[in-house]
């Protein structure tokens, strides 16, 4: 029947593989249009320092845009990230300071552990209580956010141990490790979401829920789960970026949940929740890297670039919306 429709009219089933094409890979076309079009923009772009910089940035929002899609995945969201970042950051930045600073790897996993307290708690509200994901996660976005001025009594973490600094300003044979670890997160969600039964579990949990019940499915341990590992990530970013920036500040982090919704939601992850792969998430997240980045290079306004990074938000969800409501 396809084969007949095609030879009666070629011209709609060009356009048809035409727009087939351009919604599989569109992302990918857009990020290297960008890529190109800033290169010429202005000429440090394609400097090693920059891009080696841009890699840098994307690492933290990347690790955190990559939990967030386990979380949209299952159909929920959570808006505590950037809050949940800082706070680990804060508590992993007060024990590698003063005369004598614990073992960084302790602190490294202690700032992990923080998040995935935090998570779990979500997870438990959202899953077993019914909670609403956009009411549980915007209430933890302010307690965590107070709990990191309460425990840092509002005032930045400094003279961090340099052991501790290399997470965030060290490299491995040439390549800087906040990229390395990115990397390494990206390749496990990766193999997790795409080969694995648990990650089946989490595209039909987010796909219809009633049915993945009713096929066995544990949904209340999937969701919980999501929001545990989104919690866990947020930790890694923040002890990263206290590392990077050698400091735990305790206004760190502040947008940030903005920025990792929008790499989730430009890289085609469905905000209803069972479509959507980490490899887009990845290019979404560049995409948002290498736009604040060419627009400091191009000296625009911080604020206009909030305005930017907004549109872009409301422009991929009318596009998300318009995907299931012309299938």
């Amino acid at each position: 029947m396809t084969t007949e429709l095609s030879s009666a009219n070629p011209g709609r089933a060009r356009r048809q593989m035409a727009a087939d094409i351009l919604s599989k890979y569109g992302i990918v076309l857009a990020f290297v249009i960008l890529f190109v079009a800033l290169s010429f923009a202005h000429q440090n772009f394609l400097s090693t320092a920059n891009l080696t910089n841009v890699l840098r940035q994307v690492s933290i929002n990347g690790i955190l845009a990559i939990g967030m899609t386990y979380v949209i995945l299952t159909g929920g969201i959570d808006l505590s990230v950037g809050s949940v970042l800082a706070l680990c950051g804060v508590v992993a930045g007060s024990l590698v300071t003063g005369a004598d600073p614990a073992n960084p790897a302790l602190a490294f996993l202690a700032g992990i552990g923080v998040g995935a307290l935090v998570g779990a708690i979500n997870g438990i509200l959202i899953a077993r209580f019914k909670v609403t994901a956009f009411v549980v996660t915007l209430g933890m976005l302010s307690m965590a956010r107070g709990a990191t001025l309460l425990y840092s009594d509002g005032r930045p973490i400094p003279n961090l141990s340099p052991e501790f600094r290399w997470f965030g300003q060290g490299f491995v044979m040439g390549v800087p490790v906040p990229v390395i670890v990115f990397a390494l997160v990206f390749i496990i969600a990766f193999i997790v979401l795409r080969y694995t039964v648990y990650g089946r579990w989490i595209y039909a949990v987010g796909g219809n829920i009633k049915s993945a019940r009713t096929s066995g499915i544990p949904t209340r341990s999937v969701i919980f789960s999501a929001y545990m590992i989104m919690g866990a990530l947020a930790g890694l970013a923040g002890v990263i970026l206290t590392a990077r920036t050698t400091s735990a500040l305790p206004q760190a982090g502040l947008g940030y949940e903005l920025d990792a919704i929008a790499a989730v939601v430009i890289g085609g992850t469905s905000l209803v929740g069972g479509v959507g792969s980490v490899t887009y998430t990845l290019i979404g997240a560049l995409i948002i890297g290498v736009i604040s980045n060419g627009l400091d290079l191009l000296g625009v306004s911080s604020y206009y670039q909030q305005i930017i990074k907004g549109a872009i938000i409301v422009v991929a969800v009318l596009i998300d919306r318009s995907r299931h409501s012309n299938p």
